[in-house]
């Protein structure tokens, strides 16, 4: 989609535009025209701030990566309440090194904010050149497998569904 005049990020335009008033509670003329003004301003002044979006290749694809997401927070939930209502002799943190493919920083944001959001992991810190991911992890047993967990549960998908080029 081209962009149009003066809007660095279009759509995130006419989300605020239209998401004004109802935060406001009026669809009076003022607010409207108020929520526009928004929509126009404040994406110039973040513009710097934004990451660009990759497109979406397969929408469908989403929709199942979504669902396993949220699958597995319901199941990790349940891993880790196990856990630490257990003894404390079968916890095995650690740090562990996940090599990332993804060069992208939003898809990289996204990345790291679905392990975070799985309970009993979280990512702890990227690494410069962003080639390193290094993730905690509450019960890190088999760490190659977590590993490969990582790379064939969340990140490749996130390379099939977006139009992106790996490292």
């Amino acid at each position: 989609m081209k962009r149009w005049r003066g809007l660095p990020h279009p759509w995130l335009s006419l989300v605020l535009w239209l998401i004004w008033p109802l935060l406001v509670n009026s669809f009076a003329l003022g607010q409207v025209l108020l929520g526009a003004l928004l929509g126009w301003a404040i994406p110039l002044l973040v513009k710097d701030f934004l990451f660009e979006v990759p497109r979406l290749r397969h929408p469908l694809r989403l929709l199942g990566y979504l669902a396993r997401i949220l699958g597995d927070i319901v199941i990790a939930n349940l891993h880790v309440a196990k856990l630490v209502l257990g003894p404390k002799s079968r916890l095995r943190p650690a740090f562990i090194e996940v090599p990332m493919a993804l060069e992208n920083e939003f898809l990289l944001t996204v990345l790291t904010s679905i392990i975070s959001l799985t309970p009993g992991t979280v990512s702890a810190s990227l690494s410069p050149d962003r080639r390193t991911l290094l993730v905690h992890a509450l019960d890190a047993q088999e760490p190659a497998r977590l590993v490969e967990q990582v790379k064939r549960r969340y990140e490749a998908p996130l390379l099939e569904i977006f139009e992106c080029s790996p490292m």
